[in-house]
């Protein structure tokens, strides 16, 4: 059996400090000085009761730091959710923003046509990949027939060449597929506009004698029957006349940025023969 003599010696000082510290408490509401008995006292318990009173402190400011840094904790959890919905509600109303810009751009666009338009969303892309082209949200029963021409506040688009009541398929300008009768604005020339890549058409049938320029602005003849006169096409970023060709080689930048096509006017009018 294991001896229980040291357990019992810290029993009995503990018993005798309190009894001290009783009579010391007793006696605190007299002016009596201290006597010797009660100065050793006082010596004997003073650095246990300075320990017992920093054990008490520590433990306290434990338990309040332990209590804030959750309350802290909590809070920080709490801001972190209100701003991810900030910066959620910021990026929406951007995008409200950049669509409201773009509606105003193509309603501004659209007061220049004498003839009527309706205004249509991109919803997707050829899924053959055959073709450059676009699937729109306007149809039949909207009035949409086949090669109306479609544009938007940029320049041409491209034509409709396949509808159904509710959807029409857009032949893009940079398919090369697509030609569209043109003029150089500042010599009015004339070219066919075709298409090369998704940044690049070509203007064909340039006469090697037209004084093409770098940066010229190619538009629409408005012959053809399909586009009508004066739309922006372009700009012409590359000459080049090659020896015993009878034409000049013209390379065009699309006035449209098709990479981020999404709103669309359709030119309500009937295919003509001539402009």
């Amino acid at each position: 059996m294991k001896d229980s003599t040291p357990f019992r010696k810290a029993w009995i000082w503990a018993v005798l400090i309190i009894i001290a510290l009783l009579l010391l408490s007793s006696e605190s509401g007299t002016n009596r000085q201290w006597n010797l008995l009660d100065k050793i006292v006082v010596e004997t318990t003073g650095p246990l009761q300075r320990l017992f009173t920093y054990a008490v402190d520590a433990v306290e400011n434990f338990w309040l730091e332990y209590f804030y840094l959750v309350g802290v904790r909590r809070e920080n959890r709490e801001l972190r959710r209100q701003v991810q919905q900030l910066m959620l509600e910021n990026s929406r109303y951007r995008e409200l923003l950049s669509t409201y810009e773009r509606l105003q751009a193509l309603l501004k666009f659209k007061e220049t046509f004498k003839e009527p338009v309706a205004a249509a969303r991109v919803i997707g892309r050829d899924p053959s990949g055959w073709f450059r082209s676009v699937i729109v949200d306007k149809g039949e029963i909207d009035g949409i027939t086949m090669d109306m021409p479609v544009v938007n506040a940029r320049g041409v688009v491209g034509r409709i060449v396949s509808v159904s009541p509710h959807y029409s398929k857009v032949l893009l300008i940079i398919d090369q597929n697509s030609s569209v009768d043109c003029l150089i604005q500042r010599t009015r020339d004339r070219g066919m506009v075709k298409g090369l890549s998704e940044e690049l058409c070509e203007v064909a049938y340039i006469v090697k004698s037209s004084d093409v320029r770098l940066d010229d602005v190619v538009i629409t003849s408005g012959l053809g029957g399909v586009f009508p006169k004066g739309l922006p096409l372009g700009k012409v970023i590359r000459v080049e006349q090659r020896p015993g060709e009878l034409f000049k080689e013209v390379e065009m930048r699309p006035a449209v940025d098709f990479s981020k096509l999404e709103e669309v006017l359709i030119i309500l009018r009937k295919s003509t023969p001539f402009e």
